[in-house]
């Protein structure tokens, strides 16, 4: 049996020695990789007498201590580390070491993607490189010497710069690179095979070129050039903003199929998932295209936040990734349409986060413990921690904010820090005091503010009044009222806004409330009528907002602000739909509504799209006390037969004007007539009306755009299947030989809502096309099962039995992919007696397997309240 330790952030202290500079020698071999680590340590705490090294899974061969051999006496090695005497301030360590890439499939530490060796280190895969302090808060100057055949690796890559080539006997080359920058070693990469490559280069705002190159397997360079172009975007982008500038000569990029990660941010040498690196307008999707502009520009923004200045310690995670996530959302806003990047960040947030912050593995932005850090790699580290740096940015206002960066940047360049030292730097700028809105980093759960107003024509006043209602955290503790900025705006029967004239409450700018207490009433003057409440505009609080007096037709038509048009659009779908599941027909007025907007020809296409989506069943779910999937489905789908039997003919002429076969193009307008296109055509195919069903097989063979292919694809599996034979068996032929694209054919089988997906799915296991080892296509095919609402919560418990299966099996060969499928039985609670008990069993067997991972262990036993 495994054994399963808890780390607490109370029991962090700084590391007793450090490693000032590391020169690594890697052999590469086919069968293994012998390692010599050369590591000048210096102690930090005068009363160390024992240094401590992590290690897993290492072959170790020779230790030298000062030049001293030791023999297997003179250390003590253990599971995971290796303990040496060492009284002293100073001290050289070498060590030889040989590891084994081939069998490692967690895919942590050096490992081989098909012919190609890489590394992830973070956050703790070093220690399967070689013996080290593995801990983000030392910082070491790396010196790299790759040594391996040139005949199958010709490419050979670190960190930092290139300092030096030789050809060698037998076959074998030598490269040599050097990072003058400290870093931690989860930032440390090696890559080495026979890649293909496309380059460029930037120069800065001071004038210096940087050479920029990105790998990939031979054969896929053409689709470089989008990710390309991105990272020169990104690199502009930053120097714009926040006056930083790139500080090696060259930029890396390298793209592998197997990865369980979406980037890595090595200093010099990102590791990409290829599925962010490669795209062309016949393999990918806008979403694709879009995906890649994001996540380069995020890797790229890691350099000074998250490598130049690093976390601390693990639970400081949401310090890099929050803050970097808030930096990408803001430069994709830029680069596309600010409005429907927010929309784009709200759903994300709300489809994800909200969901984790409501269940069992709710946890703060900065966790006080983990058992497994990997587990943390969360939506709420992640956007919930974007969404807590946008709040700061709104308090501060764009100019203040961009100070305080600065002050960040000069005083802890080169430094690992944690959210204090970040807090600091904002609080120099800050209008206001930040103490209390220090509690958006310690407390969990989503708040709600619930809103009641009341009008008077004689005094023309308003009073508005709030109440945060904090749930009780986790571990059913009561928790505190958060201080937030609460955008709001009061609208005549016009949709003019009324100027907010109060003294009861801080107004940070003209109508952005500063919201402290449990209840808090403002008062508000020279209202001349009674105004309709548009609230949270442009969701400037990661809140959910409940207020009875919302006018949801009024605001669709009439707010200015496109998140509370959109955020009213929805909340009157999900009420419409919460009717019909309690017996009721579609409300008339939502029906009016939605072809009111149908109608307005003066919508951005892409704002459209999302306003007239229908809520999804996971935001349906959110809101059932005991989760019933075929209610939600059954009111969903005559809800679109209502709107696409009144609003047929609008619908197909719209579809008419929007479809333009040729178009591959991505900009703004192109991806946006293709996404509303593909809403209209998902209304009326579900009328089961056969000339759509042709026009919808029609429109795969026809159009160029993957985007339009895939959407045709998946109506078809769902509404036509009799049709879908052909095209899927097309697509098939197409692309069976292409991961990527075959990630997508999976993900259309184990999503289908038909009956009969989870046979599919067992049988598409044996798929020549399928490999349990690479995890974009377990993502893909299990992952797309197990987040199928229709199919794994099928009544007969099948869908829990498979996924648990799937878990074990899996976590055997790579518990981080493992774990995140687990994450699939975090309904349980809210499930029915019958379904309850099925997935009980499921749990408990996952639990008790003799060879359970801490990764699956801790999100297991989060589920069932062990």
């Amino acid at each position: 049996m495994q054994e399963h330790k808890t780390v607490y952030f109370k029991d962090y202290s700084p590391s007793p020695y450090t490693v000032t500079e590391c020169t690594l020698e890697f052999i590469i071999e086919e069968s293994s990789t012998r390692v010599e680590n050369i590591m000048e340590i210096r102690r930090q705490d005068p009363s160390a007498k024992e240094l401590r090294l992590n290690g897993e899974m290492l072959d170790l061969e020779l230790l030298w201590v000062d030049d001293i051999l030791y023999s297997e006496d003179m250390y003590v090695k253990e599971e995971d580390a290796l303990i040496l005497p060492l009284d002293c301030d100073k001290a050289r360590i070498r060590i030889i070491n040989r590891i084994y890439p081939d069998e490692n499939t967690a895919l942590e530490g050096l490992y081989r993607s098909g012919g190609i060796w890489c590394t992830q280190n973070e956050p703790e895969g070093f220690r399967r490189i070689t013996y080290f302090i593995d801990r983000p808060d030392v910082m070491t100057r790396f010196t790299t010497k790759i040594i391996a055949s040139k005949e199958k690796c010709p490419v050979l890559l670190s960190n930092g710069n290139l300092r030096g080539t030789a050809t060698l006997e037998n076959g074998k080359h030598l490269v040599l690179w050097e990072d003058p920058i400290p870093k931690p070693c989860y930032l440390f990469a090696l890559v080495a095979g026979d890649l293909g490559s496309i380059t460029d280069t930037f120069t800065t705002m001071s004038g210096k070129k940087i050479d920029l190159a990105i790998y990939c397997d031979r054969g896929n360079e053409e689709k470089c050039h989008h990710a390309m172009r991105s990272l020169k975007k990104s690199m502009e982008w930053d120097e714009v903003t926040y006056g930083r500038e790139y500080d090696l000569e060259v930029y890396n990029i390298v793209a592998v199929d197997s990865f369980n990660m979406g980037a890595m941010e090595n200093k010099g040498l990102n590791v990409f998932n290829s599925h962010y690196v490669l795209a062309n307008e016949e393999t990918a999707t806008d979403t694709d295209f879009l995906g890649i502009e994001s996540v380069i520009a995020h890797e790229y923004f890691h350099n000074w936040t998250g490598n130049r200045i690093t976390c601390r310690n693990w639970f400081e995670l949401t310090l890099k990734e929050g803050l970097t996530v808030f930096r990408d959302q803001c430069f994709s806003a830029d680069m596309n349409s600010p409005l429907t990047q927010r929309l784009d960040d709200v759903r994300a947030l709300r489809e994800r986060q909200f969901v984790e912050d409501a269940g069992p593995t709710a946890h703060p932005i900065k966790p006080d413990h983990y058992m497994e850090i990997n587990n943390f790699y969360t939506a709420t580290v992640y956007e919930k921690g974007a969404e807590v740096i946008r709040m700061m940015h709104t308090v501060l206002g764009t100019e203040r904010f961009r100070r305080a960066m600065d002050l960040y940047f000069d005083t802890f360049d080169g430094d690992a820090v944690g959210t204090e030292e970040f807090l600091w730097a904002m609080q120099s700028e800050s209008p206001i005091d930040l103490t209390q809105f220090k509690r958006w980093y310690s407390q969990e759960r989503t708040p709600t503010l619930n809103i009641s107003s009341e009008y008077s024509q004689d005094s023309s006043e308003l009073v508005l009044r709030i109440v945060q209602k904090i749930p009780k955290n986790t571990k059913n503790q009561e928790q505190l009222p958060y201080a937030l900025p609460l955008s709001i705006a009061l609208l005549s029967e016009s949709g003019e806004e009324f100027d907010l004239i109060t003294s009861d409450c801080i107004l940070l700018h003209k109508n952005i409330l500063w919201l402290t207490d449990e209840v808090t009433e403002v008062r508000f003057s020279a209202i001349s009528s009674e105004p309709k409440l548009s609230l949270n505009r442009h969701f400037s609080a990661p809140v959910i907002i409940e207020c009875d007096e919302t006018d949801y037709p009024f605001l669709m038509a009439h707010d200015r602000d496109g998140f509370v048009r959109y955020e009213a659009a929805n909340r009157f779908g999900i009420e419409t739909l919460e009717s019909m599941m309690a017996g009721a027909a579609a409300n008339e007025r939502y029906i009016e509504s939605y072809g009111a907007l149908l109608r307005d020809s003066t919508m951005d296409p892409m704002f459209k799209s999302l306003v007239l989506e229908l809520p999804s069943i996971t935001t349906m779910m959110q809101r059932q006390e005991t989760i019933d999937v075929v209610a939600i489905l059954t009111a969903q789908e005559e809800l679109k037969r209502v709107l696409a039997k009144r609003y047929f003919s609008e619908l197909q002429e719209s579809i008419r004007v929007l479809y333009t076969p040729t178009n591959t193009d991505i900009d703004g307008l192109s991806i946006g007539k293709r996404a509303l296109k593909n809403r209209f055509l998902g209304i009326l195919m579900s009328l089961g009306d056969e000339s759509i069903s042709q026009m919808c097989q029609e429109h795969y063979y026809e159009s160029r755009s993957m985007s339009e292919r895939l959407a045709a694809l998946d109506l078809l599996e769902n509404y036509a299947p009799e049709l879908a034979h052909a095209p899927l068996a097309d697509f098939y032929h197409r692309y069976n030989d292409q991961t990527l694209v075959m990630n997508k054919y999976f993900t259309v089988r184990a999503s289908s809502r038909r009956e009969g997906t989870l046979e599919r799915v067992i049988a598409l296991q044996e798929d020549p096309a399928y490999d349990v080892k690479v995890p974009n296509l377990v993502r893909s095919l299990i992952g797309s099962f197990a987040r199928n609402p229709v199919a794994f919560y099928e009544r007969s418990g099948d869908g829990f039995k498979f996924v648990a299966d799937k878990v074990i099996e899996i976590d055997a060969l790579n518990p981080q992919i493992a774990s995140g499928l687990a994450g699939a039985f975090k309904n349980y609670s809210r499930l029915n007696n019958d379904q309850k008990v099925k997935m009980r069993g499921e749990l408990e067997r996952i639990k008790n397997h003799p060879e359970c991972s801490n990764n699956v262990y801790e999100i297991v036993t989060k589920i069932v309240g062990d």
